[in-house]
């Protein structure tokens, strides 16, 4: 088993960030990613469908004979975990966890700001989270929508996902809040955007980085680490290929993707 691949699934190529962290972490590690690009994006549907949907993609990467499953989507997290955990036997990690460790890593973290999917701040799945592991925070969240376009416009550096940022992040600000969580896999692109617009003493958890940390130390308790020589294969499936899709793939892991199937979750990919 200890061979076989990591499966990774998200609603579009959002979740390849976390793939790129975990392959700078584990770069001996097979993965196969599965993106939902055809039914894209999964923060605006209902809880049921995001279950139903959730349970397609883990049954597609579990075909493809994967060891262990990351829901590599906030969304898919805070509504599918528990029942995917349910279903099926291999492990299954999702991005919400391992946030909410990182965030409280910090003793002195008391006021904690959100900003993710309208469908992550309406679950209160992080909310929930961090108020059952530590009392007396003051967490804020904030649904900040416009951020995925804006990153798979390109427009990382364009002036205004600066006064987006701003507008999203200032009644944050002036909060007082001391942590910032970026509750969405797009997010990690904006780092340096977000250095700029927030103050310095203002700490930033990304769910790319402490997913993959948490995923190492899951794989390492189970036992189920590749071997350490050689280097991992990527494998990228989508439900829907498009130009801009393979683009989008390209600049999420900083490096060529190689070939990308097409996924039918009805049946073979």
């Amino acid at each position: 088993m200890n061979s076989a691949p990591l499966g990774f699934f998200d609603s579009g190529v959002g979740g390849l960030t976390v793939v790129r962290a975990v392959q700078d972490l584990l770069p001996m590690e097979n993965m196969v990613y599965l993106g939902d690009t055809a039914r894209l994006p999964y923060g605006s549907k209902s809880p049921e469908t995001i279950r139903q949907f959730a349970d397609e993609d883990t049954r597609f990467l579990i075909s493809k004979g994967v060891k262990a499953v990351v829901v590599a989507c906030n969304t898919a997290t805070a509504h599918a975990l528990p029942q995917l955990r349910e279903l099926y036997r291999v492990p299954i990690i999702g991005v919400i966890e391992a946030g909410v460790d990182a965030a409280l890593a910090d003793p002195n973290a008391e006021r904690i700001g959100i900003i993710a999917t309208r469908g992550t701040i309406r679950s209160h799945a992080y909310q929930h989270a961090l108020a059952q592991r530590r009392t007396g925070l003051i967490i804020h969240g904030q649904p900040a929508p416009l951020l995925v376009p804006l990153v798979e416009e390109d427009w990382i550096e364009h002036p205004a996902t600066r006064l987006v940022l701003r507008s999203y992040l200032d009644p944050l600000v002036e909060k007082g809040i001391d942590t910032l969580m970026l509750a969405c896999t797009h997010y990690p692109l904006l780092i340096p955007a977000l250095r700029e617009v927030l103050p310095a003493d203002v700490r930033l958890v990304d769910s790319a980085t402490t997913c993959a940390e948490h995923l190492r130390k899951e794989l390492e308790a189970l036992d189920l680490l590749a071997p350490e020589h050689g280097e991992g294969k990527l494998e990228v499936h989508l439900t829907d290929l498009s130009e801009e899709f393979e683009t989008l793939a390209r600049r999420f892991l900083k490096r060529a993707p190689g070939r990308i199937h097409r996924a039918s979750l009805g049946g073979a990919s």
